[in-house]
């Protein structure tokens, strides 16, 4: 495996010869709670990866037992009011999670190798698929602390479960164990611990495999379709299929479906 030339304090990177990147968080000891060098570092190596034509899939998972339990409440942060613009900032501190995952046009998987809470909660619900250990529990639990929810935590999980069921997880701060999150639809997958790592990276490869254009035209759309019109998704899709069908990719699985082969797709 390969890693990029940028060194983070708080993630180790790696990227196999397939294309996929993972990113993991790394304060182990902590249970990769979030501090203010994890909240920069995490959307600038998510942003790095989404301009990145070696990388085809990226993978966000945590060290040691914990996936992201939120924020650090040893090292509560101390967010910059230095000037009238930074005080007005909306996009601060795990905001620019959300943005970093939902701008990067291609394939996120959570890989929820243990707990996650608060912050740590959202980045999993902005990622593209949750895959998640079957001891892993989740949790908003930010009523625990007295606090209101960020990393779009409100705006995510009402989408996925609903409004009825966000309610219950979000006023009441309980844990949502990993049976619960596949029933309800929070989890892509429910993974045997001890299968964990190599289920998660089989699902890596396999998306690596596919198209690059059409999985980031296909992102596009459904973060697009929450906002939009019909009729305007209409166009966005017969606007998107039409710069598919020009794509050296599409030429080649037209050629892979009559000699009854796999595609080979490379992003052209």
């Amino acid at each position: 495996m390969t890693s990029p030339s940028t060194t983070y304090q708080t993630l180790l990177i790696e990227t196999t010869p397939a294309g996929v990147r993972t990113i993991t968080m790394n304060r182990p000891e902590r249970l990769n709670a979030v501090n203010a060098e994890l909240a920069v570092e995490l959307p600038d190596a998510v942003t790095a990866a989404g301009v990145d034509d070696a990388v085809r899939v990226l993978v966000i998972t945590g060290a040691g037992r914990g996936f992201c339990v939120g924020l650090d409440l040893t090292d509560a942060p101390a967010l910059d009011t230095s000037t009238r613009a930074a005080r007005l900032d909306a996009d601060l501190w795990v905001s620019r999670w959300v943005h970093a995952m939902t701008r990067c046009e291609k394939p996120v998987i959570a890989a929820v190798n243990g707990p996650a809470a608060g912050a740590g909660f959202g980045l999993a619900l902005c990622c593209d698929f949750r895959l998640v250990s079957a001891s892993a529990k989740m949790t908003a639990g930010y009523i625990r602390r007295g606090l209101s929810p960020d990393a779009g935590v409100t705006w995510w999980l009402p989408r996925l479960v609903g409004h009825t069921r966000a309610m219950d997880i979000i006023m009441t701060g309980r844990d949502v164990t990993s049976a619960e999150a596949l029933q309800i639809g929070l989890a892509t997958q429910v993974i045997p611990d001890e299968a964990f790592a190599a289920t998660s990276q089989a699902l890596a490869m396999q998306l690596a495999a596919g198209p690059p254009l059409a999985m980031a035209l296909t992102k596009r759309l459904l973060i697009e379709s929450a906002s939009t019109t019909l009729e305007t998704q209409l166009r966005s899709e017969v606007a998107h299929i039409k710069t598919c069908f020009q794509t050296n990719d599409v030429a080649d699985a037209m050629v892979a479906f009559r000699e009854k082969r796999m595609p080979r797709f490379t992003g052209r």
